[in-house]
């Protein structure tokens, strides 16, 4: 059996991750594809549990919230993300290592060796076969991140923060062209659905086969 293909979509608050991650799903299953979306934190009972705990409140330690994600990316590796790949099923997360390294890497300073560290034990060689960076001006990502209700504590921080994020995967995009692919996520959000499924189509649908 063909082993399953894993698509990580990145980027800042309200960029819209979550809506083309189901919509890129829809499209391969529609393909004839077994998809799983996912997401991070979460994708388990524990992980959804730290989860809220994470965006209920900050620790006074950035370290302590490193080491939670790590918790819960961990279970979720294990739990998830390798038996379906596994399986051949091709697995779609919402987030995954590169929020971490912009986040708690860049934001908040925390080692890149660290992080790598922690990556290693709890990622191993399961890198993402393709990561979608969809940007978004902050002000715009956090209008509609209002709009969907009550704003996360992450969606509540100041727009030079959010600035700061943004910068971060752009940086991510740069350096690791191979992996990523940087989209426009201030376009209709049918032209963004056309932009993944072409990035998609190019680099793994092509080599499906």
């Amino acid at each position: 059996m063909q082993r399953g293909r894993f698509i990580t979509f990145e980027g800042g608050e309200g960029t819209g991750k979550s809506t083309q991650a189901r919509r890129l799903a829809e499209r391969l299953e529609r393909a004839g594809i077994a998809t799983l979306v996912t997401r991070e934190p979460g994708g388990t009972a524990l992980g959804e549990d730290i989860r809220a705990l994470i965006l209920k409140d900050r620790p006074q330690d950035p370290l302590t919230e490193l080491l939670l994600f790590a918790a819960a990316r961990a279970e979720h590796m294990t739990a998830v993300i390798r038996p379906a790949l596994d399986d051949g099923t091709w697995v779609i997360s919402d987030r995954f290592i590169d929020s971490t390294r912009v986040y708690q890497g860049k934001l908040y300073a925390i080692e890149p060796e660290l992080i790598a560290l922690l990556e290693k034990y709890t990622v191993g060689h399961e890198i993402p076969d393709l990561t979608l960076i969809l940007d978004l001006p902050p002000d715009a990502g956090l209008e509609r991140a209002a709009s969907r209700g009550t704003l996360s504590r992450y969606d509540a921080e100041r727009i030079e923060t959010h600035e700061t994020l943004r910068q971060g995967f752009l940086e991510i995009a740069t350096s690791e062209p191979d992996r990523c692919v940087l989209i426009d996520g201030n376009l209709p959000i049918e032209s963004v659905a056309t932009a993944v499924w072409h990035a998609v189509t190019e680099r793994l649908l092509a080599n499906a086969v």
